[in-house]
Parts: C-alpha cells; sequence; structure tokens
C-alpha cells in the first residue's frame, strides 16, 4: 500500500506573512490572504494528530467552502466586508439551503480565537512544561462555548495525552524549532489585529450571533 505525501512542517513565518497582507488599508480583511494563513494553521492540527480531530476537521470544511466561493465569485469574495454586504443584499445571509461565507468565517473566527490563545500561552511555557494545562485552559476561554456537552468532554480528555512543549514545537515544527519561537511573538501580534479587525466587522454588520 503506497504511502500517501509526507506533511510538511508547520511555519509560524508563514502565517504571519499572510495575516500581514491580510490587514488591508481601508480597516477591511484580504479573504486569500486569511485563508492562506488559515491553511498554514490547520498543518499545526493535523501534524499534532488525533488529540486535535475535534476541531481539525472542521477547520479544513470551513476553509475549503471559502476557497470555492471565492473561486466561484471572485469579485464578491475579495475581502470580509465585500463578501458580508453582497450576502446581506441578496438575501443569502437568511437562505437555508445556501452555506454561506459570513456563517462559514464566523466558525474560522471563533477557532483562530482558540488558537491564538492556546500559541500564546505556549510561548510562556518552558520547554518541560506540559501543554495539556494551557490548551485546555485556551480552549474553555473560547472554542467550548460553541460546542456542546459531549464535544466539550472529547476535547478536555484528549488533551490530557499532550506533550510537552519541546515535544510538541518538535513534533509540528522539525529542525525549524527555534525560528518558530523567534517569530512566535511578532506572529501573535499580527494575529490580533487580524482577529480584532474582523471582530469589528462583525459588529459593525450584527453579525456574530448567525446560527
Amino acid at each position: 500500500m503506497a504511502e500517501g505525501p509526507e506533511l510538511s512542517f508547520f511555519d509560524l513565518r508563514t502565517v504571519h506573512d499572510h495575516f500581514d497582507q491580510a490587514l488591508l488599508e481601508n480597516d477591511d480583511i484580504d479573504l486569500k490572504a486569511y485563508l492562506d494563513a488559515y491553511n498554514e494553521l490547520y498543518k499545526f492540527f493535523q501534524l499534532m494528530g488525533s488529540v486535535f480531530s475535534f476541531v481539525s476537521s472542521d477547520l479544513k470544511q470551513k476553509i475549503d467552502v471559502l476557497i470555492e466561493l471565492r473561486n466561484r465569485d471572485n469579485q464578491n469574495y475579495t475581502t470580509i466586508k465585500t463578501m458580508i454586504e453582497y450576502e446581506r443584499d441578496n438575501k443569502l445571509l437568511e437562505k437555508a439551503d445556501f452555506v454561506n461565507g459570513a456563517r462559514t468565517l464566523l466558525r474560522l473566527h471563533r477557532g483562530l480565537d482558540f488558537i491564538r490563545q492556546f500559541l500564546r500561552q505556549l510561548g510562556d511555557l518552558t520547554d518541560i512544561d506540559k501543554t495539556s494545562g494551557c490548551c485546555q485552559d485556551a480552549y474553555n476561554k473560547t472554542l467550548a462555548k460553541h460546542h456542546p456537552w459531549m464535544i466539550r468532554k472529547a476535547a478536555i480528555v484528549a488533551m490530557y495525552t499532550m506533550p510537552t512543549r519541546e515535544m510538541l514545537f518538535k513534533k509540528v515544527c522539525g529542525e525549524n524549532v527555534q525560528r518558530n519561537i523567534d517569530v512566535l511573538p511578532k506572529m501573535l501580534e499580527v494575529t490580533a489585529d487580524v482577529f480584532d479587525r474582523t471582530h469589528t466587522i462583525y459588529d459593525i454588520y450584527k453579525l456574530h450571533t448567525l446560527p
């Protein structure tokens, strides 16, 4: 049985650069650059394996939906604002049989809150510290609020198996651990800018409660 292609290692510099490109001058977010950054973050979850299966498959599905919407209609799905306004003006936000981009991106936005809080807490650990506690803390403060009880329970239990910080970074970064640790503060800074701006856009359009 032939093996699939080997998954390349996670690179925080790639996340930083794409999120930096996503920040447009008009207080908007470029959708392609946002999704390119998110695809790299998704790689982190893939490399971690089954411990993050509760979130990784859902994130991949959401990324693929938005990429497909962009491929079909690049003009209206260029930025977060153009996407929301197009879907609002065409009554697509309420359309039951349409997987709209605004709702899909909101799920990624919530996931990004978890990712950035987890990575921020990782940066404060020593190499020999276990990562399970900070992961559980980040999850409980973010995604857990949007998950049913069964998923929350399974996620918290899975996190008990997480390794030390040193082992985690080696698993997802390969030989480039120090380079990733060095770029982490800058990556977290630009990720916070993207998160806050996206949050503000959803505030403006009153879309945080999309079902």
